[in-house]
């Protein structure tokens, strides 16, 4: 019997219904005729039995009623319906798509990816191009999964997830992917994302900050974001990340824009070595430096963090790699 079952058995609803009740019958009839004591013993033992037995779906606790089970496949690609749009701007929205059942989780650890298939036109020919990406939901989220995705012009997968229309489905595929976080897997993380390269980030950040002491978790992790965009209008999610920052003193974020308003406190023009020398981890065999955004920015990115003193990436990123790019 689980922990969970040893207290509801202890709950007001058997004190008052079972184990009182039976009592008074016991001590009742002990008093009154004491050699029927053996029967009202027996007779009290059926009836809280039977009641017992009755309410024994509710006893049990929900991952042993129904246990979630994955949606995705890691070698089949499945059709994931489109269940709802939430438009962020003129160019960037959160697609919702259903499991096949509600009960269903996505099945993706923290930190790894999947891919996302469509079959377009191409240059005047049909072929099917496929894409990574990485949800801003979790397996803590039942029946669907939340991708944020900025339709670019030249895009193929992203320009076509904006024409869909409620109800339109996906191929999905995963997960995949060398990072897979975990409690415990470094002290400190520093993270440098543009643009759409946040949903990665967010994903672990989120992690991090639900499995906290004070969550009834045991995650210590200091987390330290720098995250680079053009203007203030395509920092996705900032209200969340800013809500997390606030609730959470081991998470800070440090925003970077080229082109700031006019009342600005954060960084100015591209992310530098010395931003990420002030506000990022030093280099320790106990930090990790996270890093996803566009190709030219990581480049330099890349750059930047090896005449700081960090690992040199290598070209394709291994869990155990001081500098990760997804």
């Amino acid at each position: 019997m689980s922990q969970t079952q040893q207290s509801s058995l202890l709950s007001s609803q058997f004190i008052n219904g079972v184990y009182i009740p039976s009592s008074l019958l016991i001590l009742g009839v002990g008093i009154v005729k004491f050699e029927w004591l053996p029967f009202a013993i027996a007779v009290s033992l059926v009836l809280g039995a039977w009641k017992i037995y009755s309410a024994a779906p509710e006893l049990a606790p929900m991952p042993e009623k129904m246990m979630a089970t994955n949606a995705l496949k890691p070698d089949v690609f499945q059709d994931f319906p489109l269940k709802e749009k939430t438009v962020l701007s003129h160019n960037v929205a959160i697609y919702r798509f259903s499991l096949p059942t509600p009960t269903q989780i996505l099945g993706l650890p923290i930190g790894q990816h999947m891919s996302v298939a469509a079959t377009l036109d191409v240059n005047g020919q049909s072929k099917e191009v496929i894409r990574s990406y990485t949800p801003i939901s979790s397996d803590e989220n039942l029946g669907y999964f939340d991708l944020l995705i900025k339709s670019y012009p030249q895009g193929n997968i992203s320009k076509h997830m904006g024409t869909l229309n409620i109800g339109d489905t996906m191929k999905v595929r995963g997960p995949k992917g060398a990072m897979v976080y975990a409690p415990g897997l470094v002290k400190h993380f520093g993270m440098i994302a543009g643009g759409t390269g946040i949903t990665p980030m967010l994903q672990i950040i989120r992690a991090i900050v639900r499995g906290r002491p004070r969550n009834g978790g045991s995650d210590t992790t200091e987390v330290d974001l720098i995250f680079a965009n053009v203007n203030y209008e395509d920092i996705l999610l900032k209200e969340d990340l800013d809500a997390l920052a606030k609730e959470d003193p081991h998470f800070r974020v440090y925003y970077v824009l080229n082109s700031p308003p006019e009342e600005w406190d954060g960084g100015v023009g591209f992310c530098t070595p010395d931003m990420i020398k002030a506000k990022l981890p030093p280099p320790s065999p106990d930090m990790k430096l996270l890093l996803c955004g566009p190709p030219p920015m990581i480049s330099a990115m890349k750059k930047a963090t090896d005449s700081l003193g960090y690992e040199k990436p290598r070209p394709v990123s291994k869990l155990g790699d001081q500098v990760f790019c997804f």
